[in-house]
């Protein structure tokens, strides 16, 4: 479950890059083999497909335009997306386990985060907070799918 909860906190940042990681681990064979994880997650088609949104994801977050992190479909997609990676990252005996922690997580996890990243704004700016906050994530990610 720690991984579960870990992932969690990742997509409490950005939506996407929890299910990016556990498709691209699952596409490469990384994942232990009694995992959670759907079929269709190791898939290199899927993989690719969520890896270009998170690479999405990351960029938009950049714009000034881009909406809080805490709006009802931004909370939706982090639970949803951390759910899924959740019950990837343990047993399949445990994976609607996994599942709830991921997602429950990720949308607690999407307060503290937004509101750090509103209090560097006005210091640092827009670009700067979003690439601070990117690689935080990514490296998170990596490290938690590799343990």
């Amino acid at each position: 479950m720690r991984k579960s909860f870990l992932m969690g906190l990742v997509g409490g940042q950005r939506a996407m890059t929890p299910l990016a990681t556990v498709a691209i681990a699952a596409a490469r064979g990384q994942l232990p083999a009694d995992n959670g994880a759907p079929r269709l997650l190791a898939n290199p088609l899927v993989a690719a497909g969520t890896l270009a949104l998170a690479i999405g994801e990351m960029a938009g977050d950049k714009q000034k335009t881009a909406p809080n992190r805490v709006v009802p479909i931004g909370l939706a997609a982090r639970f949803v997306t951390s759910a899924i990676a959740g019950a990837a990252l343990v047993p399949k005996r445990q994976r609607w386990i996994g599942a709830a922690v991921g997602g429950v997580t990720a949308v607690v996890a999407s307060y503290p985060g937004w509101r750090t990243r509103m209090a560097w704004l006005p210091k640092y700016g827009q670009t700067p907070t979003g690439f601070a906050e990117d690689l935080a994530v990514l490296s998170s990610a990596a490290a938690i799918v590799r343990q």
